[in-house]
């Protein structure tokens, strides 16, 4: 069910401005490529929770496969396969290099999420 939900779509807006930060102006061998990948993942599930109503685990589950599935075609080269490893957008969007660690950010990535979901219902009195 869709139901916009302001909350999530700011945090998303949130993490948003921090991944471009990271981005733009993080150079170092562990913030940039994990730490972007382990908010990624909290920013998609914000702004798919923004907009779809569905349990907390579903969202996150999905969330998670969808970021394995982009870490799946980088190690199957997908961008080469269609003809775009000379696109910078296509480079930004799906990545260009596979590493295991990345899969690692990701369910960590999930993992904080379904921590701090637990969280805010037992703050909400279990609602």
């Amino acid at each position: 069910m869709l139901k916009f939900q302001s909350t999530y779509f700011l945090w998303a807006l949130g993490l948003l401005g921090l991944e471009v930060g990271i981005g733009l102006y993080l150079h170092d061998a562990l913030i940039r490529p994990y730490g972007g990948d382990f908010l990624i993942v909290i920013l998609l599930y914000c702004l798919a929770r923004s907009v779809v109503q569905a349990p907390v685990g579903r969202v996150a589950a999905a969330v998670l496969l969808l970021a394995c599935a982009v870490e799946a075609s980088q190690y199957a080269g997908l961008l080469c396969w269609l003809g775009w490893q000379n696109s910078h957008l296509a480079h930004l969007v799906l990545g260009s290099h596979f590493a295991w660690g990345d899969l690692l950010a990701y369910a960590l990535g999930a993992g904080c999420v379904l921590g701090a979901e637990q969280v805010r219902k037992l703050s909400l009195g279990g609602k």
